[in-house]
């Protein structure tokens, strides 16, 4: 069993891929399975995340708490200089107001779910990612309408439920990381929870696997058919993560973050909260229903820039650092 955790950790790149191919072509050649597959998302979603959360040792969650310069560095990149970088891009789809308020939805709002998994994945500090997580999700529910009011107008607010960031708060992250807690104390205690730690953590290439299928399967029929009236909206998501890249790795920086921490801003900043959005977009007016769409489109077009980064961002940010002062800092994050 070793053997073959191993062998996919080494390949899990080209698995990826091959899942995101699976997942497209199910999708395309039995249109069927969109809906019942869409049920899957948040279960297996949330099955990912436990199983992220299991590898995660919970007292450096603690000492993630503690870490102000990292607290303080996400903050600023997701909602300040975030909301700039989306004012700039949106400006491409301002004269289609659908369109405009997907692209809005998505990109103001910071993931808080499969950014921990690809994150550690790529040598990053997904501890610090972890214990971000709440203080995200709260200031995304607050700040949302505000630059939704500011961006769209006023009254556009009104109609929009927030009541979907709770539940998706408790069920993908509280829920998931309760569980996972209860599995580290029982597997400290006895052989049958080691067991299940051991299993769950071996399975973390494959439950990634699947959840990229599951999702492009679910949504990938519905983007085909509208395709060319969403064309527009995919060279905004693919610019937004070629900008914030940059903007990430120099604020890393200038707070004077580990390599690591560097490595978790860069995510952070890049990859939006598309699977916890998504019911709130769904709840909007019949006008504004080709807007889940522009979610899904910008999910779609995430997974694959994530497949590339978990290995593109350990090399534009490697374990050896360069500190200003020119003094080498050896760092033990494996990329």
């Amino acid at each position: 069993m070793r053997a073959g955790v191993e062998w996919m950790e080494r390949h899990q790149v080209p698995l990826y891929l091959a899942a995101l191919a699976a997942g497209a072509g199910i999708g395309l050649l039995i249109p069927g399975v969109a809906s019942p597959v869409e049920l899957a998302i948040n279960p297996v979603l949330g099955l990912l995340l436990y199983a992220t959360f299991l590898g995660v040792p919970f007292a450096k969650i603690g000492q993630a708490f503690r870490d102000w310069r990292f607290l303080s560095t996400i903050l600023v990149v997701n909602f300040v200089a975030v909301p700039v970088v989306v004012f700039l891009l949106s400006r491409i789809v301002a004269h289609d107001r659908v369109l405009l308020v997907g692209v809005l939805f998505v990109l103001l709002t910071p993931c808080v779910d499969y950014v921990i998994v690809f994150t550690g994945i790529a040598g990053g500090a997904r501890e610090r990612l972890l214990a971000a997580a709440p203080l995200l999700m709260l200031a995304q529910m607050l700040l949302l309408p505000l630059y939704l009011s500011l961006f769209v107008g006023a009254e556009f607010v009104q109609a929009v439920d927030l009541a979907p960031f709770v539940d998706a708060f408790l069920l993908l992250i509280a829920l998931p990381l309760a569980v996972a807690g209860l599995t580290q104390l029982a597997a400290a205690q006895t052989r049958a929870g080691r067991i299940v730690q051991d299993v769950m953590l071996g399975a973390m290439v494959p439950l990634m696997m699947l959840t990229l299928a599951v999702v492009v399967a679910s949504q990938i029929t519905g983007v085909g058919q509208k395709l060319a009236t969403l064309l527009l909206a995919i060279p905004v998501f693919v610019l937004f993560a070629a900008v914030m890249v940059p903007i990430g790795a120099v604020a890393g920086r200038i707070a004077r973050l580990d390599v690591p921490g560097r490595r978790a801003i860069v995510f952070s900043g890049v990859t939006r909260n598309s699977l916890v959005v998504l019911p709130l977009v769904l709840a909007l007016p019949a006008a504004f229903d080709l807007a889940p769409l522009v979610v899904v489109t910008q999910t779609l077009v995430e997974l694959m820039i994530m497949v590339v980064f978990v290995r593109g961002i350990p090399r534009l940010l490697p374990t050896q650092a360069i500190e200003p002062s020119g003094t080498k800092m050896p760092l033990n994050s494996r990329p």
